[in-house]
């Protein structure tokens, strides 16, 4: 079957648009609704493959060339030396010895997308009854009524290299002095969560700070909780928080003296919180995904706006086209910000899966799995399995986080039938059981950073 999609890129020096549609036959990630349906074979954003012919130099020209070559790419990377990009993808270090006999030290690179979930009794790293001071209730499925914890014991493990264990004192130290801001939707939230009680082993802790405050974090009027948490580490001064983004682009009222407004979600301008805190941040994870459904859109009142207004293509109005146009937005500013704060490392992080089997959320679906498809299979993948992600970040100083075909194999690890807040009929096959699936990323995260 072969399906359409849009592919944008955005150049914010100059503010020009470039969209480009391509052809191919493959499926979406995204849940489909409405509109969705009809590309649900789309795999929003596809792979764009460039291919650049040159002319042959003279020999004079060839050495120009390649100092000069030399000479940019030194000066480009310097602020980057530790720092691989966009990959998910890490530099290690491996011994040998040269025709004379002499030790050479060679690059190994380590892709941690590619591997295989393993047993592990060291697993998980604090308790689900514990962590009460950072975990919310509605994900710590140890006080729900499920009685199978298998999930909690399995290791991700690289297939051609070893992963930097996690202890929370070494990622304190290695981030002392420093900021980590997570930005996006509830899975984003999860990921905060999850780093909190990994990095104070569930135990509370009572050397943080709540600094809420300093990023504008703070309960407003008629809200039920703030849109977001910052809390500082007092003995390495790390700060560590999290700000809800869910369409990860700028959202604000079209008419601020009107309780009923509509919402202008401009495509193309990255979040105000963004924008205004970026400064202040050493590692920020950006993601993105599950909100992007007609159903979301209307419940939220959001109305598409390019350029500072409404939106008239009907291309652009898609959901899938909507969406890839944000993201490559968003990578584009930010990459457009990182020669001015040299210290700062972005990351992108892929969609995490779905796992609704016969139905979707509200028609059925369910994730009644206790034995994970993981057993016995390996990711071996070169190419990430969320390509929108993968093509926003390619030229970009942005680096992936790809979790999202490792994630895929942990069916059983949602919060299923189990949920406090659950209807009957209704399960969370989106929203993972905490300790779980979300550590991962954040031992991942922490291996690169």
């Amino acid at each position: 079957m072969i399906s359409c999609f849009l592919s944008v890129s955005l150049m914010l020096s100059s503010w020009s648009l470039n969209l480009v549609f391509h052809c191919e036959g493959v499926e979406s990630l995204s849940s489909p609704s409405d509109d969705e349906a009809k590309h649900k074979r789309i795999l929003e954003g596809g792979k764009n493959h460039d291919i650049q012919t040159f002319s042959s130099p003279t020999t004079s020209e060839a050495k120009k060339n390649k100092v000069e070559r030399e000479k940019t790419l030194k000066q480009e990377h310097k602020p980057w030396e530790d720092f691989v990009m966009n990959s998910p993808q890490r530099n290690s270090s491996i011994g040998g010895k040269d025709n004379n006999g002499n030790s050479v030290v060679e690059s190994k690179v380590c892709n941690y997308a590619k591997g295989k979930w393993v047993p592990d009794n060291n697993r998980p790293l604090y308790s689900g009854f514990g962590c009460k001071q950072w975990l919310s209730g509605m994900w710590a499925c140890r006080l729900m009524q499920r009685t199978d914890f298998e999930y909690e014991n399995l290791r991700w493990q690289p297939k051609d290299c070893q992963m930097e264990e996690f202890e929370g004192s070494k990622f304190l130290r290695r981030m002392q002095n420093k900021t980590l801001a997570f930005v996006g939707d509830s899975l984003g939230r999860q990921q905060f969560q999850s780093l909190m009680c990994m990095i104070t082993g569930g135990v509370e802790n009572l050397d943080v700070e709540d600094v809420g405050k300093e990023y504008g974090l703070v309960i407003a009027e008629g809200s039920a909780r703030p849109s977001g948490w910052a809390y500082r580490f007092s003995s390495t001064n790390t700060t560590i928080l999290y700000y809800w983004s869910a369409s990860l682009c700028d959202v604000e009222p079209i008419d601020v003296h009107n309780p009923d407004t509509d919402y202008a979600m401009h495509l193309d301008r990255p979040p105000a919180f963004l924008r205004q805190y970026l400064h202040k941040f050493n590692v920020v994870v950006l993601n993105t995904g599950h909100h992007w459904n007609r159903g979301k859109l209307n419940a939220n009142r959001w109305v598409m706006h390019v350029g500072g207004v409404p939106n008239t293509d009907r291309k652009i109005a898609v959901i899938w086209g909507a969406k890839n146009l944000t993201i490559h937005s968003v990578v584009s500013w930010v990459n457009s910000q990182l020669p001015k704060y040299p210290g700062l490392k972005v990351f992108f992080r892929t969609i995490s899966p779905r796992h609704f089997v016969g139905g979707d959320w509200n028609t059925g679906g369910s994730c009644d799995n206790t034995k994970p498809m993981s057993v016995g299979k390996e990711i071996l993948e070169e190419e990430s399995s969320d390509p929108v992600a993968a093509n926003a970040v390619k030229g970009t100083r942005v680096k992936l986080l790809d979790i999202t075909a490792l994630s895929q194999l942990r069916d059983e690890g949602h919060i299923s039938r189990f949920s406090i807040t659950a209807k009957p009929g209704v399960q969370d096959c989106l929203h993972w059981c905490l300790p779980g699936v979300p550590d991962t990323w954040n031992e991942i995260l922490f291996a690169q950073i």
